[in-house]
């Protein structure tokens, strides 16, 4: 039997390592202090091959297990742990909170806040993620719509769309369609943090996690860093291998965007929500890709007994190490704020760091962490403003807008959400997870309360 050679047969990204994922790879060493000088030449030689022929993929492959090998700078590394002991060593010192005290009609109003806010900020986000801050901000201007305040319309020239990179024929993520939340990974990840719990208890491992992952949710619905790991598990390689094993995404936004119902289901305990996380993150991602998820987690577990904004970052800051990257972005968000700094000028200071055109700024932990800091921040808890300006922001707009939404629907409650951005979704949440093809919101805030109360 002849030997049977791979190709990319299906055109799915992320299926084999690409000319995309060796330039990652490199910025990705530069920012975790990795030197690869010693195989530059190697790495830019292959970007002159076609990557799709088996000979120059296996070279790829061996490029990207060398570069594992290559140490990291120690000062960096020493700061910047990925097993959970380590990190709880290198946090700061605990974040003081109020007591839970919420009733059983409370915390269901805390649960179905978070999920219609995770929902609707997904939604605002999602017909423009991908574009450039330039295409979001002509296309509103176009219809006398800047700055955005409302879910997108495709009331549009089909001229203007095509520039700006709108596809308005797709109405269910518009406002003149919207019946329902499509589905959507940030949303997806969501309902298997529930599932997983459901299955495996309060007690599930990374281990748990990832035969979740190969038996309920399909390869192709899940991208980059999830991909990779998947690829990885599937092949046998087990956690936390499989989220360094040539996984160029590792510090990308996609741990970050699965952390959410780990802080719905452990109100006041940001400390035990960042744990949850962790054994999600750590089958796909290292360093400050875990510590994004560990912060998202706590705050959101933290929103249940603060409505104070940055109170509850400072929680999640606190179940990350004080000298990561990761914090010391976000700190230093918190004292432009805390200077007075205008939300114009903290954009602009933001914008001046990080590059949209580059894949590796665009859809990383820390540029996304940032947006996210900012738009609470200068959202002052109101709802509206603090997804629109995440959305506004660009980069990972559908990501940004979720994560947001979810911490300032779990501060309010449902109670106090807008109508115009819940009423549009019919208590409706379409998704990718075996068993779960179309759900109620209300059903699933219910859920959560009951895993909340649950022992297990």
């Amino acid at each position: 039997m002849s030997y049977i050679k791979r190709r990319n047969w299906s055109n799915a990204p992320w299926m084999l390592i690409s000319k995309d994922d060796l330039m990652v790879e490199k910025e990705q060493c530069q920012d975790e202090g990795r030197d690869i000088s010693s195989v530059e030449d190697e790495l830019n030689s292959l970007l002159n091959l076609d990557l799709d022929i088996e000979e120059n993929q296996q070279k790829a492959e061996n490029l990207m297990d060398k570069i594992q090998l290559i140490p990291i700078d120690p000062s960096i590394d020493s700061a910047e742990p990925s097993d959970l002991e380590s990190i709880k060593a290198a946090r700061p010192a605990p974040q003081e909170l109020p007591a839970l005290k919420l009733s059983e009609q409370e915390l269901l109003d805390k649960a179905l806040g978070a999920w219609q806010g995770r929902a609707s900020g997904c939604l605002l986000g999602k017909p423009v993620e991908g574009r450039r801050i330039w295409q979001i901000e002509k296309y509103l201007k176009s219809q006398n719509r800047w700055p955005l305040s409302s879910y997108f319309s495709a009331n549009s020239s089909k001229e203007i769309a095509a520039e700006c990179g709108f596809d308005i024929s797709n109405l269910s993520l518009f406002e003149e369609g919207i019946t329902c939340m499509p589905e959507d990974d940030d949303t997806n990840y969501t309902v298997s943090g529930l599932s997983i719990i459901k299955q495996y208890g309060k007690n599930f491992t990374p281990e748990s996690v990832g035969n979740f992952w190969l038996s309920n949710l399909p390869l192709l619905h899940v991208c980059t860093a999830e991909r990779t790991a998947y690829r990885n598990l599937a092949n046998s390689i087990p956690p936390p291998y499989s989220a360094s094993f040539r996984n160029c995404y590792r510090e990308w936004i996609g741990a970050q965007i699965r952390a959410d119902f780990y802080g719905y289901v452990n109100p006041g305990n940001p400390e035990k929500a960042a744990e949850f996380a962790w054994r999600d993150a750590s089958i796909s991602h290292v360093k400050n890709g875990i510590y994004g998820a560990m912060w998202v987690a706590a705050m959101i577990a933290a929103a249940y007994v603060s409505d104070d904004v940055e109170t509850i970052i400072k929680a999640g800051l606190a179940q990350i190490p004080a000298s990561c990257r990761l914090t010391k972005a976000i700190n230093q968000t918190i004292d432009k704020y805390k200077s007075d700094m205008s939300y114009k000028d903290a954009a602009a200071d933001f914008n001046s760091r990080w590059n949209e055109n580059k894949s590796h700024h665009w859809c990383h932990t820390i540029s996304n962490a940032e947006i996210v800091t900012i738009s609470l921040l200068w959202g002052n808890k109101d709802y509206e403003k603090t997804i629109c300006s995440s959305v506004m922001a660009g980069f990972d707009t559908d990501c940004n807008g979720a994560t947001c939404g979810s911490i300032m629907g779990t501060l309010l409650g449902a109670n106090k959400m807008p109508a115009k951005w819940i009423e549009p979704l019919k208590d409706t949440l379409i998704t990718g997870v075996a068993g779960y093809n179309s759900v109620s919101l209300t059903a699933m805030a219910h859920e959560t309360v009951e895993l909340i109360k649950s022992d297990k």
